[in-house]
């Protein structure tokens, strides 16, 4: 059986400090929601995110007393900040490396990154460690470089001074 092709419509409900406004521009197939936090900030958030308890707030109650669980996670444009620090890899994964597995049928090794709720495909490769390499590369280029700014933006709001 198959997901259901009705939209729903969450305008005006609330998820913890978030009321739902309007539906932002979707990220891939994903619906997106403009919500208002109790703090006054605007945030957008993927349905998904918001029916599950993943995201209840901008995040601004997180930095001091930051909480455990799922309520605990910081996401940016679709994308788990904590997910990314970690660089776990997942009981699933055969290669040892993320984003990097053996296509038998194919005889090669894929490897590929999702950021931002896209998967990047990065190529097919007759060598194991040309596909770790690729795989390396695309964590430098995206997800170095988003959790660099990430900090930097957020020690910019620890810095000012209270209004």
């Amino acid at each position: 059986m198959g997901h259901s092709t009705k939209k729903l419509n969450l305008a005006g409900q609330r998820f913890g400090k978030l009321t739902v406004l309007e539906p932002a521009e979707n990220i891939g197939s994903k619906t997106v929601w403009r919500c208002r936090c109790d703090c006054g900030k605007e945030v957008a958030v993927k349905t998904c995110y918001l029916r599950s308890g993943h995201v209840v707030s901008c995040g601004c109650a997180l930095p001091q007393g930051r909480s455990c669980g799922l309520a605990s996670l910081t996401y940016v444009d679709g994308t788990c900040v904590e997910m990314l620090r970690a660089r776990t890899v997942r009981r699933n994964n055969t290669s040892g490396v993320p984003g990097v597995d053996w296509r038998p049928s194919k005889g090669t090794w894929r490897a590929s990154i999702c950021f931002k709720g896209k998967r990047h495909y990065l190529g097919s490769y007759h060598r194991f460690e040309d596909a770790v390499q690729a795989r390396k590369r695309a964590e430098r280029e995206l997800h170095d470089e988003f959790l660099s700014q990430f900090a930097l933006s957020g020690e910019k709001k620890m810095k000012q001074p209270a209004g």
